[in-house]
């Protein structure tokens, strides 16, 4: 029998998931566990498998369709079995609202009307395929659809862009090497970071001030310290752990910091829910660790680490990239020093960690080598003005700049 696959609920709030891309078509044999199709839900991305052994034998959802949890999106089933009656009913009770336009036909014009030709809002066609569509100035009703009952899909339009291009330019029987691109397509987790980006800087009103604190003392600190805390604790302190430290109390210090601007309100957090920016190699995932507030030095380093890894090994459950109240991005590995970081919506405030650099600096009379650590400060000026995000930033660096404050 034929076995449905389903959209994932990939998180509580999660009210929409969009297929990224089709590993696999209609027809093709596919194995249980095998990787069919990409899924993602804001910063979520992940893999769905063949429920079974089988051949695709429909597809119900286009690739870049948003569609609810639960919805259908395909059937792995026998070669040539024919999906059932209950099967075709249960696709028609799923269609997701967004598509419903472009895939119930309207009624027949009625019999005096000037002209037979079908109207454009009768045309089958998926909703991405219209937005290209008319947005190059492509008449619908002369793309054949390739898609079920004739649906027209993002593959027929492409493909008509693809045919006026080359009737237009005749390029050279031999192109210069020099002239030669490769083109990547934006799919997966970078099309979630890209559009998650683009709509933080649209819907914000984004400020980033910097800020050096004097770590030496820190460094020195972190020297003293680290093999006993390894040794008992087994957990290497990193000087990201300190800064994460000197963050949660400084948040607490700061609460209008620790907010969220949703729909024209601002939304204080009495709890502090870290998030720490790991990079991967396809993309960038902020693990999140819940009620920092409530952790000691040592134990917050564990539990960032511990996140950390788990990111890194594609174990990190959606829970634990959810509901952050503050982000961290640490730059500092790559030789950067300031840069301006974009705000994990909708969080009021995200710190940029630049890399520790020695210059000579008067302390009193003496001049000194002294490490400086660069502060970048991306604030929503919605919530708070200049000099309220300034204290904020310029509490992270008293307790930089005290570390024996950290161990209290």
């Amino acid at each position: 029998m034929a076995a449905e696959v389903v959209m994932p609920k990939l998180g509580m709030a999660m009210k929409e998931g969009t297929v990224s891309t089709w590993n696999k078509k209609v027809g093709d044999s596919v194995s249980k566990g095998d990787m069919i199709a990409s899924i993602n839900s804001e910063k979520i991305e992940m893999e769905i498998e063949a429920p079974q052994d089988g051949v695709i034998l429909d597809i119900l959802v286009q690739e870049d369709v948003g569609v609810p949890p639960g919805t259908i999106i395909c059937y792995v089933g026998k070669p040539n079995e024919q999906l059932t009656e209950q099967n075709s009913s249960a696709n028609e009770l799923q269609t997701p609202k967004n598509e419903v336009a472009a895939t119930i036909s309207l009624e027949e014009p009625p019999a005096n009307a000037a002209s037979s030709k079908k109207s454009k809002e009768t045309v089958r066609i998926s909703p991405i395929a219209r937005k290209i569509a008319e947005s190059e100035n492509i008449d619908i009703e002369m793309i054949k659809g390739t898609g079920p009952k004739g649906r027209i899909t993002k593959a027929d339009v492409e493909k008509v862009l693809t045919e006026k291009a080359s009737e237009t330019s005749h390029p050279p029987a031999e192109m210069d090497e020099a002239t030669k691109k490769e083109t990547l397509p934006v799919a997966g987790m970078r099309k979630v970071i890209a559009g998650r980006m683009h709509n933080s800087l649209l819907n914000s009103a984004q400020l980033t001030i910097n800020m050096k604190a004097d770590v030496t003392d820190l460094l020195s600190l972190q020297r003293e310290i680290k093999e006993v805390i390894q040794q008992r604790h087994s957990v290497k302190i990193s000087l990201t752990d300190f800064i994460a430290r000197a963050v949660v109390l400084s948040l607490q210090e700061h609460k209008q910091m620790n907010s969220a601007y949703i729909d024209n309100e601002i939304h204080l957090y009495n709890h502090v829910h870290l998030g720490m920016a790991v990079a991967l190699e396809n993309g960038l995932v902020v693990p999140v660790v819940q009620h920092a507030e409530k952790m000691p030095l040592v134990e917050l380093a564990a539990e960032i680490k511990t996140r950390a890894a788990d990111a890194r090994q594609g174990q990190l459950s959606t829970d634990r990239m959810q509901g952050s109240t503050f982000t961290i991005t640490n730059l500092g590995a790559y030789g950067v020093e300031y840069f301006t970081p974009v705000l994990n919506p909708p969080e009021t405030g995200i710190l940029g960690v630049g890399a520790t650099e020695g210059v000579p600096m008067y302390k009193g009379d003496d001049l000194q080598r002294r490490n400086v650590l660069p502060l970048s400060l991306t604030f929503d000026h919605r919530v708070l003005d200049g000099a309220p995000a300034a204290n904020f930033l310029g509490a992270i660096k008293h307790y930089l700049e005290q570390p024996i404050l950290l161990l209290l």
